[in-house]
């Protein structure tokens, strides 16, 4: 008789409940994987090799045996985030914020780090160095940022500020950047005064541009403004 496996044993899953619909075909694939390939094959195996008689000596039976109590526990996992991870797919109110499943690239001008990756479920990590998850302390503190935003990250050595230059979302990447659309004489000296504007591509490599100011003028008459995204 099969002993049964007690629920305790079981991994917890006791963080975010949300997985990109790549990752959530990855476990797919890897469950019927398991169950309808690897769990026969091995399956056999230890028949077969039970069927030698003596097992206590037998190195073929008690490492497929062992193999297929693996193959069970995964499967067992698998089954319960298929039932449980709730797919999040790309919605429009995303378009240029950072959000679950997003592409994005940070920089940190002061210690000169500049980074980019892609945050997902803590499932979809493995094998994927470029991936972070949404649990992480870096990821709650980019989500909703838009480009140019600074987000501060706490960590054991302290705060780090980090700045959003790129975007991709649903396949399209975002881009934020400052454009001068006139001149102000201050002190005898052209000053430029700089406008948000977005560009949006599809490969990374060409860029559509959106020639309309994002942020509302709040200079006066004769001032000017300069930030860096």
């Amino acid at each position: 008789m099969r002993r049964k496996i007690p629920e305790s044993t079981l991994p917890k899953l006791n963080r975010s409940q949300m997985i990109t619909s790549e990752g959530f075909q990855k476990l797919r694939e890897e469950h019927d994987h398991l169950w309808r390939v690897e769990r026969p094959d091995v399956t056999a195996k230890v028949t077969w090799a039970a069927s030698l008689g003596d097992r206590s000596e037998n190195a073929d039976y008690h490492y497929n045996k062992k193999r297929l109590r693996e193959i069970d526990n995964r499967v067992r996992y698998l089954c319960k985030c298929i039932d449980d991870f709730k797919v999040i797919e790309y919605h429009p109110s995303q378009a240029g914020k950072v959000s679950f499943g997003a592409w994005v690239e940070i920089k940190n001008e002061e210690k000169g780090f500049q980074n980019r990756f892609r945050i997902v479920g803590y499932e979809e990590l493995i094998g994927n160095k470029d991936y972070i998850s949404m649990d992480s302390p870096m990821a709650k503190a980019l989500l909703d940022k838009t480009v140019g935003d600074e987000a501060i990250v706490k960590t054991k050595m302290g705060d780090f500020v980090w700045m959003t230059k790129i975007v991709k979302l649903n396949n399209k990447w975002y881009l934020f950047y400052i454009a001068g659309n006139k001149w102000i004489i201050d002190n005898e000296k052209p000053e430029p005064v700089y406008k948000i504007r977005m560009a949006v591509s599809k490969d990374g490599l060409n860029w559509v541009k959106h020639n309309k100011d994002l942020l509302a003028n709040v200079l006066e008459e004769n001032e000017a403004q300069a930030t860096l995204l």
